[in-house]
C-alpha cells in the first residue's frame, strides 16, 4: 500500500471432493464500499482442481486511489472505508455443466494520506564558520484515522535555498492516528555557504526551509512507505 494504489491478493482455497477433475472457467470479482463499486474484474481460465484434490488460487487486485477518488468525491484520504468483495467461480462440472458459486469477503482499507511535517525550530549545538552541529526539531503530523508506527525515515534539508544534506535515519516512536509526534534529527553543515542569509540566521529571523523524504511506517494494513515534504517553510534558529 502507498499513496498511488493498494496491491491485494485474495488466497482462496478451492476443495474438489469428486473423483474428476473440475476446470475453474472463469472467476469475476467486484470490490464496493457500502453500495459503491469500487473495482470489477475477471480472471479468465483459473486452472483445474484436480479429483480429490485442493488448490490454492490467486487473486491479484489493484485499487488506484485516484480511480476511486475521482469517481466518489466523499471517499477522503486518510479515512478507513469497509469493503466487500464478490466472487462467481465458473467451473465446468461432468453431467451438471457450468456452474457459479459464488463468495464473498469483508474487511476494511485505508485511503492513505501523506503526513504533515514541520521544523519548528533548530538548535545549535557547537557553532563555526567552518562547521556547525545542530539538531532540527521536526514536527510529524498523522492525518490519517489508523495510528503508524514510525520505523525510519530519509531526508533533505534546504536552508535559505541552501542545500545542507540529508541523511537515513532509523527512529522508533508511535504516532497516533490524527496525532503528533516530534523528532530530533542531528546535522552539520558550513554557515559561510550561507552567504548574506547567515545574519538573518543568527539574529533570529525566521529562517526559510524545505525538507523532502520518506518515512517508513507500520500500520494495521501492513508496512508503507510515504513522502514527506515541505516547501517554503519558515523555522527559528536559537
Amino acid at each position: 500500500i502507498n499513496l498511488d494504489k493498494a496491491d491485494i491478493v485474495i488466497d482462496v482455497l478451492v476443495k474438489n471432493p469428486t473423483p474428476i477433475p473440475i476446470p475453474l472457467i472463469d472467476i469475476n470479482y467486484l470490490i464496493e464500499s457500502d453500495g459503491r463499486k469500487l473495482l470489477s474484474g475477471l480472471i479468465p481460465d483459473a486452472g483445474t482442481i484436480h479429483a480429490h484434490g485442493e488448490e490454492t488460487v490467486q487473486i491479484p487486485m489493484t485499487l488506484i486511489y485516484d480511480d476511486i477518488k475521482n469517481t466518489h468525491d466523499d471517499i477522503k484520504p486518510g479515512t478507513i472505508i469497509p469493503y466487500r468483495i464478490r466472487f462467481d467461480f465458473i467451473v465446468d462440472v461432468p453431467v451438471f455443466g457450468r456452474l457459479t458459486l459464488p463468495l464473498e469477503k469483508t474487511g476494511e482499507i485505508p485511503i492513505p494520506y501523506k503526513p504533515d511535517i514541520d521544523i519548528e525550530k533548530i538548535k545549535f549545538e557547537r557553532f563555526s564558520f567552518e562547521e556547525t552541529v545542530a539538531v532540527l526539531h521536526l514536527k510529524l503530523e498523522n492525518k490519517n484515522d489508523f495510528d503508524m508506527g514510525l520505523n525510519a525515515l530519509d531526508y533533505e534539508v534546504w536552508l535559505s535555498g541552501v542545500s545542507i544534506g540529508g541523511a537515513e535515519l532509523t527512529e522508533s516512536t508511535k504516532i497516533d492516528k490524527n496525532g503528533f509526534s516530534f523528532i530530533d534529527i542531528p546535522i552539520t553543515f558550513r554557515p559561510k555557504d550561507f552567504g548574506s542569509a547567515l545574519w538573518d540566521m543568527i539574529r533570529g529571523k525566521g529562517t526559510g526551509y524545505s525538507m523532502k523524504g520518506h518515512i517508513d511506517v507500520d500500520t494495521p494494513f501492513g508496512a508503507m512507505k510515504l513522502p514527506i515534504d515541505k516547501e517554503n517553510g519558515t523555522t527559528r534558529i536559537k
